[in-house]
């Protein structure tokens, strides 16, 4: 998978095109329409035939500078691209839409104008990634010492926001929307103590809410197909947990994983592997029938990198 960042004020964009289905969301062959993809975990279909080589000349279509910096990833879908950006100079957070073919930007929507916040100087005020069903597009904020999750529609009309949770920012926020069906799940953890929330992605009305440990951590919570089951994945917190995606009734709990962690959850079908972080370094390979066994683990140093 391709990590999108830009690092300057005016930022060079470029595309991935990839496909799957997950969570009952059917993407298009071509389409990478929210965080690491389809199947939320960096993959291709064994069908596409992305390009491995990279130059100013070679496997590159358009290029277009971009107002702000982001640290997020462009989502693919359909003849759009959408990004999120923070523009300083402006001091606003905002979606950018540009047309898949010519790269030519279609529509930029101010989310939010003031409040941008910035602790480490490495992160940006739009680390998020944004996440589109095909008929909205979802993005997470940190603004005014809160978290915040928006919906637009395609031609870019903000049809709702609402509130994650407080938040006391430590480094920064980078966590990515998710959508499982019919609902937009977006996390908020702190050391102010977060929560993990359900939206309806349609009204945005919060179906489901459950407090998390006041801890810094960083993930994106990442549902996945294990154990026979759907179950929405979070990591860090010196926990891992295993919800509902539809109920957000805890499935399965253990100690584990570390204080903070960044990267997220994939399986295997039968394992949830972890990786962190702060201050434990370690990969482990989690039994996900809620047995709570380790079946693997190693003292290895993998922080912000996902498997």
């Amino acid at each position: 998978m391709m990590r999108f960042s830009l690092r300057d004020s005016i930022g060079l964009l470029a595309i991935l095109m990839i496909c799957g289905d997950v969570g009952g969301l059917r993407a298009e062959s071509a389409d990478w329409p929210w965080w690491r993809g389809p199947n939320h975990d960096g993959s291709a279909s064994a069908t596409q035939m992305p390009p491995l080589d990279w130059s100013a000349h070679i496997n590159r279509k358009w290029t277009t500078p971009v107002p702000g910096k982001g640290h997020g990833s462009p989502c693919v879908c359909g003849e759009q691209v959408y990004l999120a950006v923070a523009d300083s100079e402006r001091d606003v957070q905002s979606i950018l839409c540009v047309d898949r073919a010519s790269g030519e930007i279609q529509w930029e929507t101010v989310v939010h104008r003031g409040g941008l916040q910035v602790k480490n100087e490495k992160s940006s005020a739009a680390s998020s990634t944004p996440a589109c069903d095909g008929q909205r597009v979802y993005i997470n904020f940190l603004n005014h010492g809160a978290v915040y999750t928006t919906a637009l529609d395609i031609t870019g009309k903000l049809l709702w926001q609402k509130k994650v949770s407080d938040y006391v920012i430590h480094q920064g926020f980078g966590s990515s929307p998710t959508l499982y069906k019919s609902l937009v799940l977006s996390v908020a953890d702190n050391k102010g103590g977060g929560a993990l929330v359900a939206f309806a992605c349609e009204s945005g009305e919060e179906v489901w809410r459950r407090d998390r440990p006041a801890t810094a951590n960083y993930p994106s919570p990442i549902v996945v197909h294990a154990a026979g089951r759907d179950q929405l994945i979070m990591i860090g917190c010196e926990q891992v947990v295993s919800y509902d995606p539809l109920t957000g009734e805890t499935i399965w709990e253990i100690a584990g994983a570390t204080t903070e962690c960044v990267t997220s959850t994939v399986t295997d079908g039968t394992h949830i592997y972890t990786t962190g972080g702060y201050p434990r370094n370690h990969v482990e390979a989690i039994r996900a029938d809620g047995s709570g066994r380790v079946a693997w683990e190693l003292n290895v140093r993998v922080y912000v990198p996902s498997m």
